[in-house]
């Protein structure tokens, strides 16, 4: 049967644990069955000093990547597979302005990553080759072998999304969950990139990513093998990315937060599980 694998991001952990130790003991009590590196965060020097972590106490591995050239990518899919990552997320920092220009860079990157057998996954992300959600939708269209890694918060700001979402964007929205195969949980409003999702006036938004993610949940799930595995990856990063008060220190509970994001996902694998 397929199962849901739920990971909590080292970057998502900055100010919630000491030591790194620290931070991968408490990841693992609660209960996550990974931990995502993210090289945004930290080069791969640092990176390669969490793999004893992985093995000390038993998470899975997860990887994003930043590479800024198509072989910049080499590295990182080394280091995944000594993390005992299933694939590698790629935030692609080759920027071609035209979609023209940006197909073979694609294509190279998918090639790269064949001939190094490591499966990679293009992240839908800010400031990257799939900045822009117009832009990824033609890129679905034109490389079908394309595969996403959905953190729809990046679509919502870029949009300035209302919620709901008027049908046209609805659409464009439902391209990318069909060609998702992982999620990132964070909830974004349409001016701020994470919102906490405890707060009443927030609700709308956790309503709107809760149904994004079951409905990619359930195409993701239909064509799953028996032995395929869906990873969502809780995602809440520290400042600037969390809210803060005039003092410096953030409005909301980010780990707490981050428990009820896994819990939420929980709870749609469960609905999807029962058919």
């Amino acid at each position: 049967m397929p199962e849901l694998l739920l990971y909590q991001s080292l970057w998502a952990m900055q100010g919630l644990a000491g030591s790194l130790a620290a931070q991968f003991d408490r990841v693992a009590a609660a209960g996550f069955d990974g931990m995502a590196i993210d090289l945004g965060a930290m080069d791969i020097e640092a990176a390669r000093a969490t793999v004893p972590h992985f093995a000390r106490t038993g998470l899975a591995g997860l990887l994003t990547a930043f590479p800024r050239s198509i072989a910049g990518l080499r590295p990182a899919l080394h280091l995944a597979r000594d993390i005992g990552a299933p694939f590698v997320v790629v935030v692609g920092q080759v920027m071609p302005l035209s979609l023209a220009g940006m197909i073979p860079v694609i294509r190279e990157f998918l090639a790269l990553a064949a001939a190094e057998g490591m499966a990679i996954q293009f992240e839908t992300h800010r400031n990257c080759i799939t900045n822009d959600l117009f832009t990824t939708v033609q890129l679905l269209d034109a490389i079908p072998e394309l595969r996403l890694s959905a953190d729809l918060s990046h679509y919502v700001v870029d949009r300035e999304l209302p919620c709901p979402p008027p049908p046209d964007l609805a659409a464009l929205f439902a391209r990318v969950l069909d060609r998702a195969d992982s999620f990132q949980g964070r909830v974004a409003a349409r001016g701020q990139i994470q919102v906490p999702i405890a707060w009443p006036q927030n609700a709308k938004w956790l309503h709107l990513f809760l149904d994004w993610w079951e409905s990619g949940f359930r195409a993701w799930h239909g064509r799953a093998g028996a032995q395929d595995r869906l990873v969502f990856l809780c995602e809440l990063g520290p400042p600037d990315y969390a809210l803060t008060g005039a003092d410096g220190a953030e409005l909301s509970d980010r780990w707490t937060e981050a428990l009820m994001l896994a819990e939420h996902a929980r709870a749609i694998w469960g609905r999807i599980s029962k058919g």
